[in-house]
């Protein structure tokens, strides 16, 4: 039998004969072995070496039937010997966690197979818990409750089980990256890789050895066999960004892998097949590329069979105040959270964002920064963010409202205040959770600019 690196078992039996064997013969096996012959000396064991397995002597001079086995089993696999065995027994060992029960004398083939059985299994639900963890750190990347991000997330759902191609679109900043992220981790390749690729940093002939690979003495320099990103994204997606920066020879060969399911390596004879996800983004409009004869009609249908399109920041504005505490969550240091004050946040619901969710984040980040001696950021940490003639009104309505001139913070306020309350039918507490914050500080609000509105049950 030989053990994988690092695999330690403890061997808890009273037995000293017994004890001894199975030491001796496990670690001719390339086991880091522990002993130990009461459940006293064996808790302090467990402490010290922290033991891969547990072979677990049933009757112990300190402790008797399965005290030892609820414990060990939480946190590890557990192997339970016992010269007295019963059907009733293996049973009721197996349903407190033991992973297998075996009867002295212990045949040594057989323990040794029962071993390398429990350790792989061991490991592979170590696994698939970690796939789990890291699926729910991403399970919902995109923040924001808006009816716009609820369509967005629809589509993905829709989707992600599908391997057609998906063309993400959206302003520069607006999260087409996070989208393409959630597509991968929604579907049936979320085990797999998620290979990003910035259409935008390579030039062309960098970017077809990139994509496809190469071949050895394919060109100069070309000194051994280099896989593409297509390869390095098998059985996972392939996210190509800003796709309408690609250049006619690429469009050509990207459509015939899209097309056929085969790519070929700069400087090879024979064909590979393609075994990856597609999702592209782009800030462009492909079409009127089309029209313009820069970009491949053809290319254009097949990248286009499914499009999900992320709505810029000032179509959202109720994710804003989500978004901020997002990111000071993000930020927060040593447990201390750093608060924005009413009208800063205000300050920030009502601007335009042209930069998007990027924009604002550099914003929020550089405000925390300033901030953190006081933990409140106000106005005053904020940079300049209105231009004269700003439009602040949300997509959607039957146009934007524009404000004349320099806005005071008051009215700002006050007119995305008035805005949240026609929205929500007057109901105070949907207007707080549209601002993101406490109810009574929304009423405080509300009334500050003679305001009255509805709690979700009656008239304010």
């Amino acid at each position: 039998m030989s053990a994988p690196a690092g695999n330690s078992i403890l061997v808890i039996e009273d037995d000293a004969v017994l004890n001894r064997l199975l030491i001796k013969t496990l670690a001719r096996g390339g086991f880091d072995m522990h002993s130990a012959q009461t459940w006293a000396e064996a808790r302090a064991r467990i402490d010290e070496v922290a033991p891969d397995l547990v072979l677990l002597d049933m009757n112990l001079p300190d402790a008797r039937d399965f005290g030892p086995l609820t414990d060990i089993a939480q946190t590890r696999p557990v192997i339970m010997l016992t010269a007295y065995g019963s059907i009733n027994q293996a049973v009721e060992a197996m349903r407190l966690g033991a992973v297998d029960y075996l009867v002295k004398p212990v045949n040594l083939e057989e323990l040794e197979l029962v071993i390398q059985r429990a350790l792989e299994g061991s490991r592979l639900r170590a696994g698939d818990a970690l796939k789990a963890a890291m699926r729910g750190l991403v399970e919902d990347p995109m923040v924001g409750a808006s009816e716009p991000m609820r369509q967005v997330r629809s589509l993905i759902e829709a989707v992600a089980d599908d391997d057609v191609t998906v063309l993400v679109r959206g302003e520069s900043g607006a999260g087409k990256e996070l989208v393409a992220r959630a597509v991968h981790d929604a579907g049936h390749r979320r085990d797999g890789h998620f290979v990003a690729v910035d259409c935008c940093t390579l030039q062309e002939t960098l970017f077809e050895t990139e994509l496809f690979g190469h071949e050895r003495g394919a060109f100069t320099g070309a000194d051994r066999r280099k896989p593409g990103l297509i390869e390095a994204a098998t059985g996972g997606t392939l996210f190509l960004d800003e796709i309408g920066e690609i250049g006619p020879s690429i469009q050509a060969k990207l459509l015939r892998v899209l097309e056929t399911g085969r790519f070929r390596r700069v400087g090879a004879t024979t064909d590979l097949r393609a075994n990856a996800r597609v999702v592209v983004a782009t800030n462009r409009d492909l079409a009127q590329m089309v029209r313009e004869g820069r970009f491949r009609a053809d290319l254009y249908y097949r990248l286009s069979a499914f499009e999900i399109t992320v709505p810029p920041l000032r179509q959202r504005r109720d994710d804003i105040p989500r978004l901020v505490a997002h990111f000071a969550r993000a930020r927060a240091r040593n447990g201390r959270q750093v608060e924005f004050s009413d009208e800063a946040l205000a300050r920030l619901v009502s601007y335009d964002w042209p930069g998007n969710v990027r924009e604002l984040r550099n914003v929020v980040e550089r405000a925390l920064i300033l901030a953190s001696r006081t933990g409140l950021v106000c106005p005053e940490h904020l940079p300049p963010l209105r231009d004269p003639g700003f439009e602040a009104g949300p997509a959607g309505a039957a146009g934007p409202v524009t404000i004349h001139g320099e806005p005071t913070l008051d009215e700002i306020e006050r007119h995305y205040l008035a805005e949240l309350l026609e929205r929500h039918q007057g109901n105070r507490r949907r207007v707080a959770e549209a601002l993101g914050v406490s109810e009574r500080t929304a009423y405080r609000m509300l009334e500050r600019h003679g305001f009255k509105g509805r709690g979700e049950g009656g008239e304010g």
